[in-house]
């Protein structure tokens, strides 16, 4: 199938008030071109200069989200057109997002990234370290940064109940930080292989790649 019977038969497939973001990471721009003409304008990238390189050559209503580990020396490099940075896992970060967004005369959406998987390797707070960050004095003073919800990356793992599970403790998360932060709307949870258990348990937002894309080659 292209990648415009992907998108189209995966957008049939989402509920009205879930957001799709195309991962477009790896791909070519002709790859992100076709799915623009299908109607898609949020992509994800998980490597800054890769990112800015596609937005330079794509068209300007696309919304770039940085779905990646973010460095702090890396921040200024998107600070000009980022739409929405999703993983976000400490207040050093949020603080040189602040500081770039000023410098652009922006606010800058963030998500603050949970960690709820088994795996050591993923990246993510805790909820002690959540409510420490919410509380913490210097968060209220961040002007030019916006927190919009929670994302989250279930383990990679073909129990799927447990992914359930991991997806459900993201859902209770997010819920809790709401009596911090009313206006929280976001909640990032689902790719390819879990997305339909992710909306089932309150997703708001799916990034998918292969099932749009086709497998990605790394070489």
């Amino acid at each position: 199938m292209s990648i415009k019977e992907n998108l189209l038969r995966i957008k049939e497939s989402l509920p009205q008030d879930v957001h799709l973001v195309a991962v477009s990471k790896t791909k070519p721009i002709p790859d992100l071109q076709e799915a623009y003409e299908a109607g898609q304008r949020i992509f994800g990238e998980n490597k800054i200069q890769e990112m800015s390189q596609k937005w330079e050559s794509l068209p300007k209503d696309i919304e770039w989200h940085m779905i990646g580990h973010v460095q702090r020396n890396k921040v200024k490099y998107m600070a000009e057109f980022v739409s929405l940075i999703h993983g976000v896992d400490s207040l050093k970060l949020l603080i040189e997002i602040n500081k770039q967004a000023i410098k652009h005369n922006r606010i800058i959406a963030c998500l603050l990234q949970i960690h709820i998987g088994q795996e050591d390797s993923k990246f993510g707070l805790d909820k002690k370290g959540l409510i420490e960050l919410l509380n913490n004095p210097i968060f209220i003073t961040l002007k030019n940064i916006q927190i919009k919800g929670l994302m989250g990356m279930a383990s990679f793992t073909n129990n799927k109940e447990q992914v359930k599970e991991e997806f459900k403790t993201l859902k209770n998360t997010f819920l809790l930080t709401k009596k911090i932060l009313p206006n929280i709307d976001v909640l990032s949870m689902g790719m390819s292989g879990d997305y339909p258990i992710a909306i089932a348990e309150g997703s708001t937002m799916v990034r998918i790649g292969s099932s749009i894309f086709g497998n990605r080659n790394y070489t």
